[in-house]
Parts: C-alpha cells; sequence; structure tokens
C-alpha cells in the first residue's frame, strides 16, 4: 500500500474542503497543532504576506512565516480553527526580526471575513486590549523547503524508515493526512488512543484502516 491510494478515498468522502491561511510565530508548532485536529486534511507550511518575489527560509523578505491548512467544515468549522489561532498565540508582541513572526490572518472568503471580525471583538474583550494581528485578502502563499515541512515528524528518522513504505517519495508527507497525525503527536498533541479513535473513523477502506492503525500501534520512535 501507498499512502496515496490509502487517502485518496478520504478526500474524496470529504465534501468541499476550505483553506485558511495565517501566522502565528515559527511555522513549525502550529503546523504540529493544527495537524494534529479531526476534520484538519493537509497542512503545509510557507510564506505569504509580502511583496518580495520567491521568498525562501533563508531569504524571506518581507514575508511572513506561515501555515497553510485545508479542512473539512463539516468535521471542523472555521471558526473553530479561528479559536485555536488566536488562543495559541499572542497577537500583539514585538515583530522583532520585522515581518517573519508577526500573527498574521490571511481569508478567503468574505464569510471568513466575517467570522475573523466577530471572532476578533471576542478576543478583544478577552485580552481587554485591540488586537494586533494583520488581516487582509489571500493574495498568495510560497511553500517552504521541503525541510521544513512536518518538521518534527522528521526528527525521528527510525520513524520516517518505518513508513518508507507508505511514502516513497518524502514529498508525499507534506500533503498527507496520516502525516500531518503522526506530526502532530510526536509534537505532543493528541494521543495514541486519540490518534487511533480517529482513525477508526476515517472514511477508507477497512482493510486501509487496519494497515494505519496497525503500523502506528507498532511505530517504534
Amino acid at each position: 500500500m501507498n499512502i496515496e491510494t490509502i487517502e485518496k478515498g478520504l478526500y474524496q468522502n470529504g465534501g468541499q474542503l476550505e483553506l485558511a491561511t495565517f501566522g502565528m510565530g515559527c511555522f513549525w508548532g502550529p503546523e504540529a497543532r493544527f495537524g494534529s485536529m479531526p476534520g484538519v486534511i493537509r497542512t503545509r507550511v510557507g510564506f505569504a504576506g509580502g511583496h518580495t518575489d520567491s521568498p525562501t527560509y533563508r531569504e524571506m523578505g518581507d514575508h511572513t512565516e506561515t501555515v497553510q491548512i485545508e479542512f473539512d467544515p463539516s468535521i471542523i468549522s472555521y471558526t473553530e480553527v479561528l479559536k485555536e489561532f488566536w488562543q495559541n498565540h499572542y497577537p500583539n508582541r514585538d515583530n522583532y526580526k520585522g515581518r517573519q513572526y508577526i500573527s498574521l490572518l490571511h481569508y478567503h472568503t468574505e464569510q471568513q471575513h466575517k467570522l475573523i471580525a466577530e471572532a476578533k471583538k471576542e478576543m478583544e474583550g478577552q485580552l481587554r486590549e485591540t488586537v494586533e494581528t494583520e488581516i487582509s485578502p489571500f493574495t498568495e502563499f510560497t511553500t517552504a523547503e521541503e525541510r521544513h515541512q512536518k518538521y518534527y515528524l522528521k526528527r525521528y528518522p527510525k520513524a520516517l524508515e518505518q513508513l518508507s513504505g507508505l511514502y516513497q517519495d518524502q514529498e508525499l508527507l507534506r500533503d498527507s493526512t496520516f502525516a500531518a497525525r503522526l506530526n502532530g503527536f510526536v509534537k505532543g498533541y493528541g494521543t495514541k488512543k486519540g490518534v487511533i479513535e480517529e482513525l477508526e473513523k476515517w472514511n477508507i477502506g477497512r482493510a486501509e484502516k487496519l494497515f494505519l492503525i496497525d503500523l502506528f500501534s507498532k511505530m517504534k520512535w
């Protein structure tokens, strides 16, 4: 089995997916956090918000470290995504290193824009100060280099070796839901029991489901 074959049914049965794009500091941690959440189908890290051509990790220009997720709104709402965003970083910290680590929200639809305004007002009430998150319509997202995708999972070479049959090419890790869950798990988000319970609910073939559960249950880190 390979991951593209296993997860193909998951994407098809997930309905219409939505995009969310945001910056909340170093992008490694937020990718792991959101990657652990049921309903989040894909995660990737990259750069957005600036005007510099072809940003890279070493030459970011005026861009911001950004996380982009694809999620199934029938499982997790954009309001829940926003709650996770604002409750897990301080949006008004000093902009040291320029724009690299600023709090940033790019909305993809007018409905997202409306929900952001509502959530921002609620967050300001909790903080008792004006939220300085930069909010603007989405324009462009540049994917970061492969070494930054699923960063925490890639720190476990023994685990990657056990996954080699599923991911013949490490680029497949970037768009894999299973890899997103593993990346979140090794960072400390969620439990082994919780991952297995979610896998049981995935809308994929029974054989594929049991294969992933068995693989995850026996993994050596």
